[in-house]
């Protein structure tokens, strides 16, 4: 019996092979793109997963307050990890991670590694990242000792082993000894690199005269803490506060300072903190991802019962034939839905050769590197054989119920007609379908807005053009910048230690306030040269930029931005021109004030920030450039590079390419976002097609009188038309509220944001209607060209 199902099945799918295709075709595109989200959400939430003691693991991170505010960071003071270690016996072992930008010199070749960071000698014990040669215990104990990943050994040895060979690094030239080889870091790691250096290099050796160990002031660090099995991370949490009082409570009372610190489980630092880079990712947006899968699947299968029920007619006198030799309602059940099963099974397979093939494409629009082993894992194959075994028996007991209970009698008689139950439910799952593919148009248009407005708002600096250098601070830096201006296409050429998107210091400062009081505050702070705020087109509002008329600005002078001024208590700019501060062993006046502008994301909102002149301390520097032949400047700038800065090798970038790379992730989500609302609509718009066919069907010999008495094409059109187009607008009533609602959630992520306009819903909802009317439209006038002939001769 089970073999006389399978034949009818595949007969019958051969014999209406365009239905099937569209049946089968519009499941397997739901699946794989349920699935290539269901694969990015895994990833996502595997972060770091992958370490044995991971629940044991945390992040130790601080608030720092003074009377003026609050910073949230991520990182702490170096002092604060092995001082940790030594006081608490809950914590079996701390690690300290310091990321780098390394100059690696092998023979006569020299490269910039930024994937490289210092570490602790626990942090092997603590991480499992895999040694494939060295002790773990002891690779990085030595001051001078180097680990690096596979890649980075084949970078640097090709097939000879590195073991026990040397590297040279920064521009001194240290010898570091090569002490492990560690198998490159997963990707879905927060913590990431290619080389990892001893920290003792820096604390004992390289820093040793500033004792980094007892330095609780400089937070640089990120830390870690292996707490013992047992241990309970609130109540160790709440010990912090009698440890800092004791270590350095005295220091900090003086200076109105406190430190609180808090520890951050491992597993929840990538999506879930909110502390650290813009890479990390975002647990809103996992959310996102989850429900836009549910609903694409949930789409794929309405589209598989409309398709299904669509051809009801065709099918019921199977079934009265079926039932008057005897088959019963049971058989029949079971047949229509094995006939969904196969339906589902061979989507099933059709998704796992699409999801391979579009891998490489959704991994570069995800940002991600999901390799095939990863993706094509037992347990995620497993899990797709479930959701299409689920899908094909959901999808298929309706239409298995509705087309077994047909009467023979009445079916064989030709008297056969849907129910208006059947009509509306059908009517139902296309609004269903709409409310998501509306909702997801609007929220496409949403995202993309926002994506555009933060790459396009007027920042308050100038990033066109500008080339940004790391030269270092070294005694050829003056000489080159000199040089460099005398360059054609070069405008100008400044200084600086940090610029917009570059993670800037804050120190220390204490300021005349409004009331004559030294107000103490953390403020963000760039060490610039004369020329930085007028080659970056910063705007004086108050008092004087630097110049070098007058000799104390380079050792009694300091420009404030309007966020400074306002945290002082000053009204108005102005009034704190003349005010005395202290930073950093600096002791001055106020000279001027800068309309604020964003040196971070539009995802923070503005904060306090201070500029010195302080030419020692500049180790960026920044070239204007105003030349059409971009690429021939470059290269003047490079022969330049090579004559005085030669033990470093040439590396530049652009500024307003660096600063747009802190919108990676959101630029990444709108294009996933986008892409999948298509395939969502496409989806919807197959759905669609099977409704329109059901209904022309039933309607074929009502149309073939309307032509027969005198109606035009475009009047049936606009009838069939019409039933559609309130669908489609009863979804656009639903759906606009509900996206409006989830939007309005997601653009509080950012400090500035878009408003959403009455325009945003009217173009999801002007659109959404369009490719109803367009899907319909294929159909209808079909159904109206026909032959009314052959609709009545049956009559």
């Amino acid at each position: 019996m089970i073999r006389n199902y399978f034949k009818i099945a595949f007969r019958n799918l051969w014999r209406h092979r365009s239905f099937a295709m569209l049946n089968i075709g519009g499941l397997a595109i739901g699946m794989t793109a349920g699935f290539l989200i269901f694969l990015y959400v895994s990833f996502e939430l595997e972060y770091d997963d992958f370490h044995t003691k991971g629940n044991r693991i945390y992040r130790v991170i601080t608030d720092v307050k003074t009377p003026t505010e609050t910073m949230t960071v991520s990182n702490t003071s170096w002092a604060f990890a092995p001082h940790l270690e030594r006081e608490f016996p809950e914590i079996e072992s701390a690690v300290r991670i310091n990321y780098l930008s390394m100059l690696v010199q092998h023979g006569e070749k020299k490269y910039n590694e930024d994937q490289s960071f210092a570490a602790d000698s626990a942090f092997f014990k603590i991480f499992d990242f895999k040694l494939l040669k060295g002790n773990k215990n002891t690779c990085l104990q030595a001051p001078f000792s180097l680990v690096l990943s596979e890649t980075a050994a084949q970078k640097y040895f090709g097939d000879q082993d590195p073991m026990g060979k040397t590297l040279k690094i920064l521009e001194e030239g240290y010898p570091v000894r090569i002490t492990g080889i560690m198998e490159d870091i997963p990707e879905n790691s927060h913590i990431k690199g290619n080389m990892v250096l001893s920290m003792t290099t820096f604390t004992q050796s390289i820093d040793k005269d500033d004792d980094p160990d007892n330095e609780w002031g400089n937070f640089v660090p990120s830390a870690y803490v292996l707490l013992r099995k047992g241990t309970i991370a609130s109540a160790l949490e709440k010990k912090f506060s009698g440890f800092i009082d004791k270590k350095v409570g005295q220091s900090l009372s003086i200076d109105q300072m406190s430190y609180s610190l808090f520890l951050e489980p491992l597993d929840k630092i990538h999506l879930w903190s909110d502390r650290g880079s813009n890479d990390k990712g975002n647990i809103n947006n996992i959310y996102v991802f989850s429900v836009i899968a549910v609903f694409i699947l949930l789409i794929a299968c309405i589209n598989f019962v409309n398709l299904t029920t669509a051809r009801s007619v065709e099918r019921a006198r199977e079934v009265g034939i079926r039932k008057v030799i005897g088959a019963k309602r049971s058989q029949l059940v079971m047949q229509f839905v094995g006939e969904s099963l196969i339906i589902s099974i061979l989507a099933f397979f059709i998704t796992l050769v699409s999801t391979r093939l579009s891998l490489p494409y959704f991994n570069q629009l995800a940002g991600k590197n999901m390799d095939t082993h990863f993706t094509f894992s037992v347990s995620h194959i497993f899990t797709l054989l479930c959701v299409a075994l689920f899908i094909g028996i959901l999808s298929g007991i309706y239409p298995a119920f509705i087309l077994s209970a047909y009467r023979a009698s009445r079916v064989l008689k030709g008297k056969f007609s849907g129910s208006s139950r059947g009509i509306l439910l059908r009517k139902g799952l296309v609004i269903s379908q709409f409310v998501i593919a509306i909702g997801l148009i609007i929220g496409t248009i949403v995202v993309h807005h926002q994506m555009h407005f933060m790459q396009s708002r007027d920042i308050g600096f100038n990033k066109n053009q500008v080339l940004v250098m790391n030269t270092g601070v070294n005694h050829a830096q003056k000489a080159f910048k000199q040089n460099l201006e005398s360059i054609p296409g070069i405008a100008s050429v400044s200084l600086t230690s940090a610029f917009p998107g570059w993670s800037n210091n804050i120190a220390y400062s204490q300021i005349e306030n409004n009331n004559g009081d030294f107000q103490k505050a953390n403020i963000g702070i760039y060490f610039v040269d004369f020329k930085f705020i007028r080659q970056f087109e910063l705007k004086i509002i108050a008092g004087r930029p630097f110049s070098e008329k007058f000799a104390t600005d380079t050792t009694q002078a300091i420009i404030l931005n309007e966020k400074a001024v306002k945290s002082l208590g000053y009204n108005k700019p102005e009034n704190v021109i003349g005010k005395r501060f202290e930073q950093w062993g600096r002791e001055g006046e106020v000279i001027g004030v800068i309309k604020d502008f964003n040196f971070t994301s539009l995802q923070n909102e503005i904060s306090p920030l201070s500029l010195r002149i302080e030419p020692s301390r500049t180790n960026f520097m920044a070239a204007l450039i105003n030349s059409e032949d971009i690429p021939a400047t470059i290269k003047k700038i490079e022969d330049k590079w090579d004559v005085f800065l030669p033990q470093k090798p040439f590396t530049y970038f652009f500024l307003d390419e660096y600063f747009d790379r802190q919108y990676r992730s959101e630029i990444r989500f709108g294009r996933l976002f986008l892409s999948f609302s298509i395939l969502a609509i496409f989806i919807s718009c197959l759905g669609l097609l099977g409704l329109v066919s059901y209904s022309t069907l039933q309607r074929k010999r009502e149309i073939g009188i309307r032509k027969v008495v005198g109606a035009s094409v475009t009047g049936i059109v606009n009838l069939l038309s019409l039933q559609f187009v309130k669908l489609v607008a009863i979804a656009f009533l639903i759906a606009s509220p509900l996206i409006g609602l989830v939007m309005h959630y997601w653009l509080n992520n950012f400090a500035y944001r878009i408003s959403m306009e009455w325009w945003v819903f009217a173009a999801g909802g002007i659109i959404a209607l369009f490719i109803a009317l367009v899907t319909v439209s294929f159909q209808a006038v079909k159904a109206a060209m026909a032959n009314p002939v052959k609709s009545l001769k049956t009559e």
